[in-house]
């Protein structure tokens, strides 16, 4: 589109970078600002700025030659359009506009750059805007990647995985300030780390880690350390090492470029994350892992840890401890899997309870992103084996109080899981569901059932486990509850006077 400006001829896509509607409809003034009347989007057409906060829009050098206008409509060189549409990207990154990464994506990708490069720039754009290390966000990364790569790079759906991962890790850094990591090194040592990240030296743990990677260390030298920390406690609720999981799996998909901000975020989460089993309502773990296997080998008894809490849990794994590992680990998921098909629903609708009865669908997912994580890792490092195994049984214990034994599981029953798995993720490319963290529980829960699945490793489970996620995925969650928060602010203050 040709526009005649007090500072000469002008020429732009005539096509406003928000919605399209045609600019030869707004109004240019004396400055050469052009609006688009629509939603008042203002732009320079001198250099296509935005003045109002969004899309950079498209200019195009204009010469004249006599009485004619000559319009450059050349594309400028390959790298220059990457670099602004990673720049461009930067900006929307940063304010979460979910239609306008949407649309540099597409650029980036129409300039022969990988939306891959767009996921690594985010998690260099946002580590070190993350207080307290790693988030969902993350995690959610990982799968999305994975999902990607099965549409295909040039798909729809790889372009709906990066923009779904990408917005969630803009959720997680918004407006955030910069949260330094230090400069300090020191000589990479597994057990100074490890005794680091037990007294919750952030500096220090961080320091060791440095001093690895600026020996060239890499992901694969620090996985040991890093799932042993881990699994020293029952930690957040096994968050964790389903980030060293997801950890890896960036890295082996992105490359090192992404391994020093990644491996950064994820050690100051271990140093911040909560050890649940120093309360009172884990207490007994400690005692149970000292214990664990001293027995002569015996069957884990199913039907009694499907009615166990948490403290009969972990007797009952304790003293099965000489069994095969993969078999307790068999009985455990089938019983993690029982609690998801059993989630009492009013626990997430009521609002006359207090906070330690809060819980939601995504408190018993848990039970199964977690136990793929276990097998994953103890089967790579035996020795974690009971602690993975006893944390799993915290899991199922703690999760009976949310049950409802009187659900009907026929219901819910999968007769073709392979048909399955393939209607559920690809209805994941069009989820419809606002909250980031909502999303990111399906995703990461389905794949993590069909990672075990397909490995074999829920045995006579399987069927169990696929009827509770389906569900899962089928049954209401509810994503605010304004009622109860305001409730149970309203008891709380009360209680401090």
């Amino acid at each position: 589109m040709l526009f005649a400006t007090p500072k000469g001829v002008r020429a732009c896509n005539n096509r406003c970078p928000h919605e399209g509607y045609p600019l030869s409809e707004g109004t240019l003034d004396s400055e050469c600002r052009l609006t688009c009347n629509w939603h008042n989007w203002k732009f320079d057409l001198e250099n296509g700025a935005n003045l109002y906060g969004g899309d950079r829009l498209r200019t195009y050098p204009v010469t004249l030659r006599d009485d004619d206008v000559w319009v450059d409509v050349s594309d400028p060189p390959a790298a220059q359009r990457q670099a602004e549409a990673l720049a461009h990207l930067r900006d929307a990154f940063a304010d979460k506009e979910y239609d306008r990464i949407a649309r540099d994506l597409v650029r980036l990708k129409q300039a022969g750059g990988a939306l891959t490069d767009a996921l690594a720039a985010a998690i260099l754009w946002s580590h070190d805007r993350l207080e307290f290390g790693w988030t969902h966000a993350y995690a959610g990364a990982a799968d999305w990647l994975a999902l990607a790569e099965e549409a295909g790079t040039d798909s729809e759906g790889a372009l709906v995985a990066v923009l779904e991962a990408m917005t969630h890790i803009a959720e997680d850094s918004l407006r955030e300030p910069e949260f330094g990591y230090g400069e300090a090194s020191l000589p990479y040592d597994e057990d100074a780390f490890l005794a680091a990240v037990e007294m919750q030296d952030e500096a220090g743990a961080l320091a060791r880690l440095r001093g690895g990677l600026d020996r060239g260390l890499g992901f694969a030298d620090f996985e040991p350390a890093l799932s042993r920390a881990t699994l020293a406690h029952y930690t957040d609720f096994g968050h964790l090492l389903i980030y060293v999981v997801k950890c890896g799996r960036l890295i082996e998909r992105l490359g090192r470029r992404v391994e020093r901000p990644l491996l950064l975020a994820l050690v100051r989460g271990l140093v911040y994350a909560a050890r649940e089993d120093l309360i009172p309502e884990f207490r007994a773990y400690a005692k149970a892992l000292a214990s664990f296997g001293a027995s002569p080998a015996r069957p884990l008894d199913r039907g009694a840890l499907s009615k166990a809490g948490i403290g009969p849990a972990l007797d009952l794994v304790a003293a099965a401890g000489a069994s095969p590992p993969l078999e307790l680990y068999a009985t455990l998921l089938g019983v993690n899997a029982q609690r998801l098909l059993n989630f009492d629903l009013a626990f997430d609708n009521r609002n006359d309870k207090p906070v330690a009865d809060n819980a939601s669908w995504l408190d018993v997912t848990h039970g199964i992103t977690f136990a793929n994580a276990v097998r994953l890792q103890c089967s790579k490092f035996p020795a974690l084996w009971p602690a993975g195994l006893l944390q799993l049984a915290c899991h199922a214990g703690r999760n009976l109080g949310f049950t409802d034994p009187k659900q009907d599981p026929a219901r819910w029953q999968v007769s073709n899981a392979d048909g399955f798995f393939e209607t559920e993720i690809a209805a994941l490319f069009d989820h419809g569901i606002e909250e980031e963290i909502v999303a990111v529980h399906r995703v990461k829960t389905l794949l993590a059932a069909r990672e075990e699945w397909r490995s074999g490793a829920a045995g006579e489970d399987a069927p169990r486990l696929l009827a509770a996620v389906n569900r899962y995925l089928h049954e209401p969650i509810k994503g605010r509850h304004p009622r109860r928060t305001a409730r149970q602010a309203m008891a709380f203050v009360a209680r401090e006077g």
